[in-house]
């Protein structure tokens, strides 16, 4: 029994040990993960604690738990410069990036591994190419549906954002990246809601990025576009310059009229 024993287990040792490809795969994902974890402690532990647990005070939250927000919820928050912040305030600001491509890749693979979430999409997730041209314009024309229901309320119909309460904004989505689109849908970072791939799949989510990149290059037809903000930036500019060139000009017929006066006999 022991010699049975012995040569099974040689055996299934044998059969399943990993190979060196995978061997290497997981020496140099352990090596991102440490590079990651050495650039968080100088740069985000500060915050988010050094476990990414998280860090509260008497004031308030200075950061939340990073644990199970994957790298997708990194790559964007640092991608788009908004990580790190300054100082703990209403809304994170769109900035210039502070950390390079390779060492946000370093932090997301150290966040990824404190507990499962969103992974970075890939190219094939957000690019509708490999739908032929009819189903391509098919897929525009329900990412425009989608967008129009889901997303309006607070980016407007032309994506160019606008105000929220308690002093907080939909950012402008005409500069951001497809990826960057795809990972706010996919994480909801700060107000927005989470669109998981339970609510929009992959490829709905791409329709969407597509149809933002095709109503942004398309030029403006209606004249001015007053910031495509709709009735405030159109009512306003219909007082200021509507009216009141109306007030102005009547004040000049009145002012330029013929007078009648009386002579004495």
């Amino acid at each position: 029994m022991l010699l049975g024993l012995v040569m099974m287990g040689g055996l299934y040792a044998a059969v399943v040990s990993p190979s060196s490809a995978d061997e290497k795969s997981a020496k140099a994902d352990e090596e991102l993960i440490n590079e990651g974890r050495q650039l968080f402690l100088v740069g985000c532990s500060f915050c988010h604690g050094q476990n990414g647990e998280g860090i509260n005070s008497e004031n308030g939250q200075y950061g939340p738990s990073l644990v199970g927000v994957g790298s997708a919820a990194v790559n964007f928050q640092m991608g788009t410069g908004r990580m790190p912040m300054q100082t703990p305030g209403q809304q994170a600001p769109a900035k210039a990036q502070v950390y390079n491509e390779d060492e946000i890749e370093a932090i997301g693979a150290f966040v990824a591994s404190l507990g499962p979430g969103p992974a970075t999409p890939t190219e094939a997730q957000i690019s509708l190419d490999h739908l032929s041209e009819d189903d391509r314009r098919a897929a525009i024309v329900r990412g425009g549906q989608l967008f129009l229901t889901n997303c309006t309320a607070c980016h407007n119909f032309d994506g160019s954002g606008g105000a929220m309460p308690n002093g907080k904004y939909a950012p402008s989505l005409k500069n951001t990246s497809r990826t960057h689109l795809y990972e706010a849908m996919l994480t909801g970072p700060q107000q927005m809601p989470v669109f998981s791939d339970e609510v929009l799949n992959s490829e709905e989510k791409a329709s969407i990025i597509a149809y933002l990149n095709t109503i942004h290059e398309e030029p403006g037809k209606g004249g001015f576009s007053l910031g495509s903000l709709g009735p405030v930036s159109e009512g306003m500019f219909a007082w200021l310059f509507g009216i009141g060139g109306l007030v102005g000009f009547a004040y000049w017929i009145a002012a330029h009229t013929t007078r009648t006066e009386k002579k004495k006999a």
